[in-house]
């Protein structure tokens, strides 16, 4: 058997080094990152904070998340789960039933979107809209909003349709119409007959503020007079009465 001639070593690793290689490459991914996904503001955010006039309650100090939203009186509700069998407690808390609305305002003629309680979704639907729910005027539905419903509330306000409703209502009930910005009180007619402005007016009562003085309403000649009338006619009546 005839002995075959061995390949050098380095001629081996010269024709593996020129042999194309078949393992895959590998392409190098960019990097990349997606846009974030755009999230809508509550309406009542879209309120300029400058302009609204301070809620008269303050912000709500526990479960603040009542300050967002139209909560009610709604809260975190704490208790104790009684097994039936043995008795063991089990610490547990309820939240409110909260939901995101969005509910149609005839006065703005756009959507309000906001979060609210069932409860409060219910009495919206039974006074006919979140209008009339916003435009409540007992003290307990001012509770009730919040400083986010306050902020609604005023937004509401400063349409020509609310305004015009306030207007009819001041017609109805006999009052003169409301003239001047919404809101600013009318400086007296006589004060200004007098010379005087409302400045003037708020200067001299912070003077008798810091005085300790007494205010006096009305005419005190006048009143004296209006008294000594009434005592005239009532002796007089006294006299007719008396038997002769």
């Amino acid at each position: 058997m005839a002995v075959q001639p061995a390949i050098p070593p380095l001629r081996c690793l010269r024709r593996a080094a020129l042999r194309p290689s078949a393992a895959p490459t590998t392409a190098i991914r960019a990097l990349s990152t997606s846009t974030p996904l755009s999230r809508q503001t509550p309406s009542h955010r879209t309120v300029p904070a400058d302009l609204v006039p301070e809620y008269p309650y303050g912000r709500f100090e526990t479960y603040k998340q009542r300050n967002e939203g139209l909560y009610g009186r709604s809260k975190i509700r704490f208790g104790n789960v009684v097994a039936p069998k043995y008795g063991n407690k089990s610490r547990t808390s309820w939240l409110p039933n909260r939901h995101t609305k969005r509910l149609w305002s005839p006065a703005l003629h756009a959507f309000i979107r906001t979060r609210m309680t069932a409860s409060v979704l219910h009495t919206i639907d039974r006074l006919g809209g979140i209008d009339e729910y916003l435009l409540g005027s007992k003290a307990k539905r001012i509770k009730e909003l919040g400083p986010a419903g306050w902020a609604l509330r005023w937004k509401i306000m400063q349409t020509d349709a609310v305004k015009a409703r306030f207007a009819r209502e001041r017609a109805a009930l006999g009052l003169p119409p409301k003239d001047g910005p919404a809101g600013a009180p009318e400086f007296p007619t006589e004060l200004a007959a007098e010379g005087l402005s409302s400045e003037a007016v708020l200067d001299e009562v912070d003077a008798m503020l810091k005085r300790d003085e007494e205010f006096v309403i009305g005419d005190p000649a006048a009143e004296a007079e209006d008294a000594a009338a009434v005592e005239g006619r009532g002796d007089a009546a006294q006299q007719i009465q008396k038997p002769e």
